[in-house]
């Protein structure tokens, strides 16, 4: 690739919320990209980390898929695992303060943490660290020359700061340390460019780049990712909401739950997990646009690609082969009914808000049958909570994608 198309590819899917801003660190990059190519250093590149929990899903990897892209460009990429920052909790998308976790915790996280990335990054070619490495040696003087370098109220600005302010949520003095020690850790590697989601903007851009500039080092270039919407093609993937891609969920289950999102969020999936190039892209997407392929067919590609990621080539086309075999010769349509989950709702509550069944007892009848299933999958109880996006069928014509 020449210059212009790797600052292409190494841009796709990032937002910054300002173009000025985007515009910025795209020359920046571009500069960089130019400086490695004439002096022949590879650039520092890291994303860290934080192993707050042993759960990953498809959302977790949109950092670890653009490390990937350097990676391939030959520059040094790090895998930099928080098990001292972890401990802090980042407070960047929260409204309450995160629980504090015990250093066995975060180091037991840590090894699922490291495991589950390697099904996306290189392992030969990645430097794994932890940030206790620096951070456990700093000492009290340290921190109050970190804590000189930024104010009270760029901290208190922070939407989620300000919105606990208005509400009389409690904002704890050492949430403010965060920032303080991610932005240590690109001091500590000498980073040239930081990747992070667009809840990190403020810690990457304030606090690496910020402390770098106090420690005399040229600031690094932020890569801030766009984030990836779950099942339902709208809010952000997340457990607490059920729309959810599993990384360990096996390769058909995994195919199916891909197959399940709305045909407006393949466009993001494609340019924040696959690895395809942004022309390649482009031109799959026309093709879907002028009607010369059906969505469904986009879809089954995406499919195959996240697959082949996560399980390998050998698992993508007996993963869509079971799809096929489960939905299209069931004779389940491409179009049908959309309803959107609301909270608390159970299956049987569903089933009664999308005029699925005409009563409370046809439809416990009807899950007492069998014949109401969830993506194939046959559903037990009729009161449990609804577990997850997915096709609700009733019966053998009846069908709701639950959103």
């Amino acid at each position: 690739m020449n210059i212009d198309e790797q600052v292409e590819l190494l841009m796709q899917g990032t937002e910054y919320g300002d173009e000025a801003l985007k515009e910025a660190m795209t020359k920046e990059l571009r500069e960089r990209l130019i400086e490695s190519e004439k002096t022949g250093r590879p650039l520092r590149v890291y994303c860290g980390y934080d192993p707050t929990s042993t759960d990953l899903h498809l959302g977790h990897t949109i950092s670890m898929r653009k490390l990937r892209q350097f990676q391939d460009l030959g520059h040094e990429v790090t895998f930099l695992i928080g098990s001292y920052t972890a401990l802090v909790g980042d407070p960047s998308d929260k409204n309450k303060a995160r629980p504090v976790l015990t250093s066995e915790q975060v180091m037991e996280n840590a090894k699922t943490y490291a495991e589950q990335a390697f099904r996306v990054l290189d392992k030969e070619k990645t430097i794994v660290r932890y940030n206790g490495e620096w951070l456990s040696k700093l000492t009290l003087v340290d921190l109050i020359k970190l804590g000189q370098v930024f104010t009270v109220q760029q901290f208190l600005a922070r939407e989620n700061f300000a919105k606990r302010m208005e509400s009389g949520e409690p904002i704890y003095l050492h949430e403010t340390f965060y920032p303080l020690m991610q932005g240590y850790d690109a001091v500590a590697m000498e980073t040239d460019v930081q990747i992070g989601g667009t809840d990190q903007l403020f810690n990457i851009l304030m606090g690496g780049r910020k402390l770098q500039e106090a420690h005399g080092q040229k600031p690094l270039v932020g890569v801030i990712c766009g984030i990836l919407p779950g099942t339902d093609g709208v809010q952000r993937m997340s457990k607490s909401t059920g729309n959810i891609v599993p990384i360990n969920t096996g390769a058909e289950d995994m195919f199916g739950k891909v197959m399940s999102i709305p045909d407006s969020a393949m466009g993001t999936y494609f340019r924040l997990v696959s690895r395809y190039t942004p022309a390649e892209i482009d031109a799959l997407l026309a093709k879907v646009e002028a009607g010369e392929m059906h969505p469904r067919d986009a879809k089954m590609e995406l499919g195959r690609e996240i697959v082949s990621i996560f399980y390998g080539e050998e698992a993508a086309q007996p993963a869509q082969d079971a799809f096929i075999a489960l939905f299209q010769k069931k004779d389940i349509p491409d179009d049908m009914p959309e309803y959107a989950l609301q909270d608390g709702q159970t299956v049987l509550d569903v089933m009664i808000a999308a005029k699925l069944v005409p009563s409370k007892s046809q439809g416990r009848r009807m899950v007492d049958q069998g014949a109401v299933k969830l993506d194939g999958e046959p559903i037990k109880r009729a009161g449990d909570a609804f577990p997850n996006p997915g096709v609700l069928q009733v019966g053998k014509r009846k069908f709701v994608r639950v959103k």
